[in-house]
Formats: structure tokens, sequence, C-alpha cells
């Protein structure tokens, strides 16, 4: 468990069920970097155990960033995937520090919103 200064409480990190979530690659990731982290079930079955289908509250890339990687990298059909990861890194490294300073600066609030939503989806107010 990652115990925060800011919250004096102890989390334990975990993901949604999206696809790339359930890699073998990103599983064992996961557990070298986060031991205390919630597991999932990537076999076959598909069961994501403990995990919720999807969290996009809780993700930074996701309620913020990727619509922005998405506009600029997505914006015209790559024929390769090198060419989408090029695009993709090229489409990061354009957004401004400060955007991603408040992404970040803002998780707690959303936090704060799902722990009072008890764990339900809430609008982004």
């Amino acid at each position: 468990m990652v115990e925060s200064g800011q919250w004096q409480k102890k989390w334990v990190f975990q993901q949604d069920g999206a696809p790339s979530h359930r890699t073998e690659e990103t599983q064992d990731l996961v557990r070298d970097i986060f031991p205390e982290c919630i597991e999932v079930d990537i076999s076959p079955k598909r069961n994501n155990g403990e995990w919720p289908p999807n969290s996009p509250d809780l993700c930074v890339e996701d309620f913020s960033l990727w619509s922005i990687l998405e506009n600029e990298a997505c914006s015209k059909p790559h024929q390769l995937i090198e060419a989408l990861k090029k695009s993709l890194v090229k489409a990061w490294n354009a957004i401004p520090q400060e955007v991603i300073d408040r992404a970040v600066d803002d998780f707690p609030k959303r936090l704060k919103k799902c722990i009072d939503a008890q764990g339900g989806h809430f609008e982004n107010k």
C-alpha cells in the first residue's frame, strides 16, 4: 500500500477492465511497480475479478488528456502501428506542462467526488 501525506490513508493501486490493462505484460509491470495492487484474472474467460469494467473518473489520462491525444494523433488514419505511435508521442510532447499539471492537481477533487458518490459515476462540474 502507498501512504500519501496529503490523504494520511493507505491506498491500493487498481486498474479498470480495459483490454490493455489485462495483458500479461501490463500485469507484470503493475506488480513490479505496485506490489499492493488488486489482481485481475487475465485468463481467456476475462473475469475481471474485483475490477470495475471501466473507471474514467479515476484516470488522469482518460478524463483529461486522452481526448487531447485522440484529437491530435488520430485526426487522420495511420497505416502502420509505428506511425500511430509516433503521432501519439508527438501529440503527448505538444501538451503544455500546465495542462498536465492541472489534470494531476484536479485528481484529488475527482477522487473525493467518487468517494462521495460511493464509487458511482458522477457529473464533472
